[in-house]
């Protein structure tokens, strides 16, 4: 395919994505600050019945023969392996956030080819912000460009991420500023890429959808994103789980790649 064809194609993905997202965000909304059943899974992870009823509508609406299929409340088929290109679902992600009524939650779908995402969308139901990217094509903010700030400077750069990282980061540097906590990590690293915050960490243990959506967003916003060997993501692993995680705009990233390099002991 040529590849003015193949970014048409990845765009109208990512349009895509996103109408469904924003449907799906009705449905997640239904059961918003309700009366909803909720449980635990996995190490204490919670999850409820609107990321179940979530999940089940973005399958029907976006599932294709040709792809494979990687959701937080599906059953991992590792026949997805097989497949050229992946769709990578996280109903809710920030349940957490959602069971407590929060406003910090979203709804992400990546499509990942050959290991890395070429479409993605990422939506928050609460404040209508619908986040798309497409490979080659940047990134937008409801319909409006958006862009990682500019510097490699750490003092009063806003920083978000677990708070033991934070705290760390403080005692290297206190001139940084510590963003309150934003439970979906997909939406973290999104206001990276909308320069709402200047960098963000993921401490270990994130999974291909926490991340796919965000990682297209934030390189097309022309920052970066990569583990703390600088090394680029890969997606529709066998196991899709990854290492600490550090986004910001190419300068910091840089910047904050190099000192937690240096300090590897204290970003252990």
């Amino acid at each position: 395919m040529p590849a003015n064809e193949q970014r048409s194609v990845n765009v109208a993905l990512a349009d895509e994505l996103g109408a469904a997202l924003r449907e799906a965000g009705k449905i997640a909304l239904s059961y918003f600050r309700g009366s909803i059943k909720s449980w635990t899974k996995g190490h204490d992870s919670p999850v409820s019945e609107a990321d179940i009823a979530v999940d089940e509508f973005l399958r029907a609406r976006l599932s294709r023969d040709d792809y494979g299929w990687l959701s937080e409340e599906s059953q991992d088929d590792r026949a997805r392996l097989n497949f050229e290109r992946l769709l990578i679902v996280d109903p809710i992600d920030g349940t957490r956030a959602y069971l407590q009524g929060r406003e910090d939650w979203s709804i992400v779908a990546a499509v990942a080819e050959k290991g890395r995402p070429v479409a993605a969308a990422i939506y928050a139901p609460v404040s209508d912000e619908l986040f798309l990217a497409a490979v080659g094509e940047g990134a937008t903010l409801n319909g409006n460009a958006i862009r990682a700030t500019a510097g490699s400077a750490l003092a009063d750069a806003r920083v978000a991420g677990p708070k033991t990282m934070l705290d760390r980061l403080s005692a290297i540097d206190p001139a940084t500023v510590h963003e309150p906590k934003i439970f979906s990590l997909a939406l973290r690293l999104s206001r990276v890429a909308e320069g709402r915050i200047d960098a963000a960490f993921a401490s270990v243990n994130a999974r291909d959808w926490d991340l796919a959506a965000a990682d297209l967003l934030v390189h097309e916003a022309g920052g970066a994103m990569t583990n703390f060997a600088g090394e680029a993501l890969v997606y529709n692993l066998h196991d899709p789980v990854h290492g600490a995680i550090v986004a910001a705009g190419r300068e910091r990233h840089a910047t904050m790649l190099d000192l937690v390099r240096r300090r590897r002991r204290e970003f252990a």
